[in-house]
């Protein structure tokens, strides 16, 4: 279903919760969790946080996508970082170069398996995430099982030299593209400089030379964040459309079943 094709004479309803899931080494961690009332089969998506933290925009973006069908759960991946505001939990992690990959990782993997394990579940469940949660969801599309479609959104150091990396993120995620496992949709702005035009060239002639299912959207007069309605970054028409080519994709890849 895309933007505002709803028939009027149609139930809507849903639910939308903070509820608590195993994560990395079954550490219970926090999730956001909005599903549509209903007997199903819903697909499910894992919304990975960004760095500005576990916030309200994703909980507002869970219930998008919840609207138009999809059972989502976001997970906390700060949760060792402690309590407070959504800024001030970004910031401690951002003082240590953000959360490891490992428990990242490891907490994806936890809603994967929630997601699985619903009984109004259809059984197909993708990964979409924006800046950081871009790259993660890059890595987790080549590293977990069970993603059957994942939206990088502007994800930047999938390309990272070895100078750039470090204990936390020991692997640029491109060294991982020879295991996508899932058809990937790429959402950039052509003035974004994390990632720049070039390392997205680089990124889709690695995805082209590899034989990988992908497609990439690049926007001119865009730069970083072009979803963020909050922040002076936001681009309309260009946010508008991405938003429909995701929602498109998760609809062909996540409601279509055998």
């Amino acid at each position: 279903m895309q933007w505002n094709s709803f028939l009027t004479d149609s139930y809507d309803g849903m639910i939308a919760e903070t509820i608590s899931i195993p994560g990395y080494h079954d550490e219970q961690i926090r999730a956001y969790y909005s599903r549509p009332l209903g007997a199903g089969a819903f697909p499910g998506i894992v919304l990975i946080p960004h760095m500005p933290g576990w916030d309200e925009f994703l909980r507002e973006t869970a219930r998008r996508f919840t609207q138009h069908g999809y059972s989502v759960l976001c997970p906390n991946i700060f949760e060792r970082f402690g309590h407070g505001t959504p800024g001030e939990v970004s910031a401690r992690a951002w003082d240590v170069g953000g959360a490891p990959d490992e428990t990242v990782m490891g907490d994806c993997d936890g809603a994967l398996r929630f997601l699985h394990n619903q009984v109004n579940a259809n059984g197909k469940v993708g990964v979409i995430g924006m800046c950081s949660g871009g790259r993660h969801t890059f890595l987790a599309a080549c590293t977990l099982e069970g993603v059957d479609a994942a939206v990088d959104c502007w994800g930047g150091r999938v390309i990272a030299p070895p100078e750039a990396l470090t204990p936390g993120q020991p692997v640029a995620p491109i060294d991982y593209a020879e295991n996508l496992r899932c058809p990937l949709l790429g959402i950039f702005g052509n003035d974004d400089k994390f990632p720049t035009p070039e390392e997205v060239d680089q990124l889709e002639q690695t995805l082209k030379k590899l034989g990988k299912d992908y497609e990439f959207h690049r926007y001119d007069g865009a730069g970083h964040g072009i979803w963020y309605y909050d922040k002076p970054m936001y681009r309309q028409a260009q946010a508008m459309d991405s938003w429909e080519k995701a929602l498109d994709f998760f609809d062909r890849h996540l409601k279509q079943t055998e």
